[in-house]
C-alpha cells in the first residue's frame, strides 16, 4: 500500500525517478548489515588501531537493535529516540537505560533547546547506519568498562607524550573512519558483487513496474552514489529475467554525490559512461566531446544515457524538464534522496520505508488494545482533572472538620483510584510498544506524539510505502489523496473517526 501525505496527481509526472540502494534494490539486513558491521570491526582494529586484546572482532551483532530515526549523542555516548517537538522519550548509554530522572536532567532541564544535529549529534536516518550505531553503543560499554585499553596507540590520542582514553565523539570519528574506508576499499560491495543473492532481496515486480510506467508515457530514471561498476552487477542480478535492463531507463546517473547532486552552485562536471569499458568521456552538458586521437565513444544507445557525477540541471536538461513539479523520485534515504529534492527542486517525492510492513501489520491485530490505551488515557485525565478541583477546593476550604472530612476521603480515593489507572495505562502502553521493539518501541511513535522520523516523513515525503514496486498495485493515472487533517478542537475518536462531543464539566 501506498501513504499520501500530500495530494499527487500522477497524471502530472512526466517522469519517474528511483535511488538504487535500499529503493530498486532491497538488502538483506541479516546479512548484509552483519558484512558491514564485520568489516568496520576490521577496520578499527587493522587500519585504525583499537585494542586487539578487547576481542573487538570476536563480538556478537545484533541487526534487529538498531532502528531508524534514533538520535547518537556523540559528546555522552547516548542514542536517543525523540518525538516531533524533539523532546527525548527513550535513551540508552551505550546499551544502559537512562531513568526518567537522567534522561530529564540532561536533556529536558536546560535553559535553551538543543537542535540535536551536527556536529554534537548524528541522526541515523538510513537503514546503512544500523551497523555502525550498534559498534559505537559496544565501545561505549568498553570505554566505561576498560578504558585502559584504548590508548593502544599513544600517537593517535595523547597529551604531553601521556596517552589519553579517547572521548565519546573520537569513538564515533573512528567509527565513521571505519565505514569510509570499507566504501572507499570496495570491501562491501565486492562481497555483494560476489553473491548477490546472499545480501539482495530478487524482486520480480520491478520489470512490471518500469513497463507500466514507461507504456503510460512516463521517462524512468535511475541516480545512484554507487559507480557504473556495482550499479551494473546489482542491476543484472535484479534484471536477471531480462539482462538488459538499461532498456527500462531513459537516463542512468552514478556516482551523483547526493545530496550535493541536488544544490544550487554544484558545478560538478558530468561524463560519458561507456558501459562496455567502463571508460568516462568527457560531455558538455551531456553531449558527448569529440575525443581528437583517442578512442572514440561507444555509439551504442546504451552510452548516451548512462553519465557518472553532473548535477541535477544536467539531468533536467537530458530529460527535458520544465519545473520540478513534473518529477516523482523514490528513495529510502530521507535526507540524502527525499528532503534535498522536495526543497531545494520542489520535486515531488516517495520514501521507501521496508519497515512499514511489519509495523502496520502489529497495529492493525491490535485494535483492541489501542483502544484500551485510549479509554485508560481518558480515564486517566477526568480523574486527574476531578482531583486538581477538589484539591483546589481543600485549600480554600472555610467549612468544619466535619464537613471537611468527606471531601479529604473523596481525595484519598481519587489518588489511589488515579495512581491504580496510570500504573495500568503505563504497563499496557509499554508492552504495547515492546511488540513493535523492545527497545525503541513503534518507529513513527515516540509516546503518544509521532516520532521524529515520523514527523520528517510526514514534512518531506509527498507518499511512502514499504517496497517502490507498490507503485504497480496503482493506475499510472492515479491521483493519490491525503487523509483530512485535524486540530485537537476536532476531536475525534481514534478508531471510527467520529467528532467527539464533550460537555465542559463546571
Amino acid at each position: 500500500m501506498i501513504y499520501c501525505n500530500r495530494a499527487l496527481n500522477m497524471r502530472s509526472i512526466s517522469a519517474v525517478g528511483f535511488d538504487l540502494d535500499y529503493t530498486l534494490a532491497q538488502y538483506r539486513p541479516e546479512t548484509f548489515e552483519l558484512l558491514a558491521y564485520q568489516a568496520t570491526a576490521k577496520k578499527l582494529v587493522y587500519n585504525l588501531g583499537y585494542p586487539r586484546q578487547a576481542r573487538i572482532l570476536d563480538w556478537m551483532f545484533d541487526w534487529k537493535y538498531m532502528v531508524r530515526g534514533l538520535v547518537l549523542d556523540k559528546r555522552r555516548g547516548n542514542i536517543l529516540k525523540m518525538d516531533r517537538h524533539k523532546y527525548v522519550k527513550v535513551a540508552y548509554h551505550g546499551f544502559q537505560e537512562l531513568s526518567r530522572e537522567e534522561r530529564t536532567a540532561t536533556y529536558g532541564n536546560t535553559l535553551s533547546r538543543d537542535s540535536y544535529d551536527e556536529p554534537d549529534y548524528a541522526l541515523i536516518d538510513t537503514l546503512f547506519s544500523l551497523a555502525e550505531a550498534y559498534l559505537f553503543a559496544q565501545l561505549v560499554e568498553l570505554k566505561d568498562t576498560d578504558p585502559e585499553l584504548f590508548p593502544s596507540q599513544p600517537e593517535v590520542y595523547c597529551e604531553n607524550d601521556v596517552p589519553v582514553v579517547p572521548t565519546y565523539a573520537e569513538i564515533y570519528k573512528d567509527v565513521r573512519a571505519a565505514v569510509d574506508l570499507c566504501h572507499r576499499d570496495g570491501t562491501l560491495k565486492q562481497a555483494v558483487a560476489d553473491d548477490p543473492s546472499k545480501y539482495i532481496y530478487a524482486d520480480e515486480q520491478l520489470i512490471s513496474m518500469l513497463k507500466m510506467l514507461r507504456e503510460s508515457g512516463r521517462l524512468t530514471f535511475l541516480v545512484t552514489n554507487s559507480l557504473w561498476d556495482y550499479t551494473h552487477v546489482v542491476m543484472n542480478f535484479l534484471f536477471s529475467a531480462d539482462k538488459n535492463w538499461l532498456d527500462y531507463f531513459d537516463l542512468v546517473i552514478t556516482a551523483s554525490a547526493k545530496p550535493s547532486f541536488f544544490m544550487d552552485g554544484n558545478q560538478a562536471p558530468l561524463f560519458a559512461v561507456d558501459v562496455k569499458t567502463g571508460m568516462l568521456h568527457n560531455t558538455d552538458n551531456g553531449t558527448p566531446v569529440p575525443q581528437i586521437g583517442l578512442i572514440p565513444l561507444s555509439t551504442t544507445r546504451q552510452a548516451s544515457k548512462v553519465y557518472q557525477g553532473g548535477t541535477v540541471s544536467h539531468l533536467h536538461k537530458l530529460l527535458a524538464i520544465d519545473a520540478g513539479a513534473q518529477v516523482l523520485y523514490c528513495g529510502d534515504h530521507i535526507y540524502g534522496d527525499i528532503l534535498r529534492s522536495k526543497k531545494q527542486l520542489g520535486w515531488r517525492t516517495m520514501l521507501v520505508v521496508p519497515e512499514l510492513d511489519r509495523e502496520v501489520e502489529l497495529l492493525q491485530s491490535s485494535r483492541a488494545v489501542q483502544k484500551e490505551i485510549q479509554r485508560l488515557r481518558h480515564s486517566r485525565e477526568e480523574i486527574e482533572d476531578e482531583l486538581q478541583k477538589l484539591e483546589w477546593t481543600l485549600k480554600y476550604f472555610k467549612g468544619t472538620k466535619e464537613e471537611e472530612s468527606p471531601l479529604q476521603e473523596k481525595r484519598e480515593a481519587l489518588q489511589r483510584e488515579r495512581d491504580e489507572v496510570q500504573k495500568s495505562h503505563r504497563t499496557m502502553q509499554r508492552k504495547f510498544h515492546e511488540q513493535f521493539h523492545k527497545t525503541w518501541g513503534q518507529l513513527m511513535k515516540a509516546g503518544h506524539q509521532t516520532s521524529r522520523f515520523a514527523h520528517q516523513v510526514e514534512r518531506f515525503a509527498c507518499l511512502y510505502t514499504s517496497q517502490v514496486t507498490n507503485l504497480s498495485c496503482y493506475s499510472p493515472e492515479k491521483c493519490f489523496r491525503t487523509a483530512e487533517d485535524f486540530m485537537p478542537h476536532e476531536l475525534r475518536d481514534e478508531f471510527t473517526g467520529q467528532l467527539v462531543n464533550l460537555e465542559c464539566t463546571r
